[in-house]
């Protein structure tokens, strides 16, 4: 899979200190993408977009400290 086309952004999650960032890509078709910003070439987790959107729903619902 092509993932050269991956535009990431940061999570609005992620902390205002810097050091505890996330970047997601979800712009390609049929995945989601997620990395360290400190550590972009440190590796990359790849989920369905449904195991996303149920990831996401859960974080939600526990909230910023759960």
């Amino acid at each position: 899979m092509d993932l050269n086309g991956a535009t990431w952004r940061k999570s609005t999650r992620s902390g205002s200190s810097g050091n505890d960032c996330v970047e997601v890509a979800d712009n390609l078709t049929g995945i989601v993408l997620v990395r360290d910003t400190k550590d972009r070439d440190g590796g990359t987790l790849a989920f369905t977009p449904a195991a996303w959107a149920s990831f996401v729903g859960q974080a939600k619902q526990r909230g910023p400290h759960a």
